[in-house]
């Protein structure tokens, strides 16, 4: 009688591949699927040829393969293709099956599905997977969430996958319910744009504010690497900057200023609009991909208006040490919105999320990793209720050294017409937040005066709500109030 299989895997691109790869590596047997006979072929007698590992192109065969109950992971495009693929495989799975959505989903899309299955007898998850391909083959951080009873099912699987943090911690472990898996997944990567943005910045600065070379950039990066700024984005940026190609010229400046996405971070931007949560940093970094976009149109405007000669500083050391300080305030303000944002998510779906946890899961494996994370981590076990990293001991100390720095860099670009979008948003962010008073109430007063949309008073209770007829034509009639 023919062995049957751990776990099924539809989808051998890229990141199906190299997961086939891992699982098979650490001892599980697994059948994978793909639409075309040539890809299943090339994959099984190529990379998968030392592996326990089988493939078709049929899902019949490749659920009949598996051991109950059966475990099915996809790795397939985001969207239509998700729902078509679970529609087929419906009719050939028993109750208590499992299907596990390794991709990009919407987080709305992962409950929608995790409810319906669960009323075919069916558990789903919907696991968000970081690392990339190298992250997926040597272990990636794993973020599963969905119907709760499968999570033991699974768990052997994805957690002797996933990356091990430097302590030893495991870097994958039960998120919550419905789309939490994903929705932490999704913040991530709105961390990530935020994060890439910010380090985008500060190369910018570098070059047109001290006119560093490629290899001083480099050299100044790498130097970083080994401080509070010890992450896997800077440890990149530092490889990219001295990567030459064969006639000794750099790759990084032959390279066009347009940048790409994937939609996840406009995801991340869309969630927080919804919940009513300040992420402005991520935003700017999303908008900044869409203006880099727009190559022939900034190419015209600064024929337009060209750029005043830059002052190029004398003291570049310490700027540079500047700089580097300002590059940490805004990656801790950065994750301090992403947290506020998975805060108000918890809220909103009544999720149990574990912050330090999370923290956890990516301190390894995945595209933002960095030592930072252990802060984050640190804060969240000293207090689970924590409602803002930035009332922390050691993140009110931390940001409070690093201010005047940050405010000097921010200065010195704004005056030198060099774009800082996500430094400048991480600033007005925290300066917004430790504002004890608003110009909200001038806000109100024209949102009242014009529509009638009245305001509170700070001599009256918190909750009563009051109109003026402010011009004594307008009336007593006030409109209903109301947050979108």
């Amino acid at each position: 009688m023919k062995q049957l299989s751990d776990i099924g895997l539809i989808g051998i691109a890229v990141m199906g591949e190299n997961l086939a790869l891992n699982m098979a590596s650490k001892g599980f047997s697994v059948v994978v699927s793909s639409r075309k006979q040539e890809t299943v072929d090339a994959f099984i007698n190529g990379r998968a040829s030392k592996y326990t590992i089988t493939g078709t192109t049929d899902l019949k065969k490749l659920v009949d393969a598996l051991t109950k109950p059966r475990k099915v992971m996809l790795m397939i495009k985001a969207g239509n293709p998700v729902d078509q693929v679970i529609d087929q495989l419906i009719p050939l799975l028993d109750q208590g099956d499992v299907i596990i959505d390794g991709g990009n989903s919407l987080y709305t899309d992962t409950t929608r599905r995790t409810k319906y299955l669960k009323q075919k007898g069916i558990y789903y998850i919907g696991t968000g997977v970081s690392g990339g391909e190298e992250g997926a083959l040597k272990g990636p951080s794993i973020m599963p969430g969905g119907a709760p009873e499968a999570w033991p099912l699974v768990k052997p699987i994805l957690q002797k996958i996933a990356a091990k943090a430097p302590d030893g911690g495991i870097c994958c472990d039960w998120v919550g319910e419905d789309g939490a898996g994903h929705f932490v997944k999704m913040v991530h990567n709105g961390i990530e744009y935020g994060d890439i943005q910010l380090i985008s910045e500060s190369y910018h600065i570098m070059k047109s504010l001290l006119n560093l070379s490629n290899d001083q950039m480099a050299n100044t990066f790498a130097k970083w690497n080994k401080g509070d700024l010890d992450s896997y984005l800077i440890e990149i940026t530092a490889d990219i900057l001295k990567y030459k190609e064969k006639d000794g010229s750099y790759l990084i400046d032959k390279i066009l200023d347009t940048a790409g996405q994937k939609g996840t971070g406009k995801w991340t931007v869309n969630a927080s609009l919804d919940m009513g949560v300040g992420l402005t940093l991520i935003a700017e970094s999303v908008f900044s991909r869409f203006l880099s976009s727009q190559k022939e149109e900034r190419v015209e405007a600064s024929k337009v208006y060209p750029k005043a000669d830059i002052e190029v500083l004398e003291d570049k050391e310490s700027f540079l040490d500047d700089l580097e300080k300002a590059l940490y305030a805004a990656k801790i303000l950065s994750y301090t919105q992403g947290y506020a944002l998975m805060r108000a998510a918890a809220k909103e779906y009544e999720w149990n999320l574990n912050y330090g946890g999370i923290a956890l899961m990516w301190r390894s494996g995945c595209i933002i990793r960095s030592v930072f994370l252990d802060k984050i981590k640190a804060a969240y076990e000293k207090n689970g209720q924590l409602e803002n990293l930035l009332l922390d001991s050691y993140f009110e100390k931390t940001i409070k050294s690093l201010l005047p720095s940050m405010r000097k860099v921010i200065s010195k670009a704004v005056l030198n017409g060099i774009p800082v979008p996500a430094l400048s948003a991480a600033l007005s962010y925290f300066d917004g937040y430790t504002t004890h008073r608003l110009p909200a109430n001038l806000l109100q007063a024209q949102r009242d005066y014009f529509g009638a949309h009245t305001y509170e008073r700070i001599d009256k209770n918190r909750g009563e709500f009051f109109h003026t007829n402010w011009t004594g034509t307008g009336g007593d009639t006030s409109s209903t109030t109301y947050n979108v």
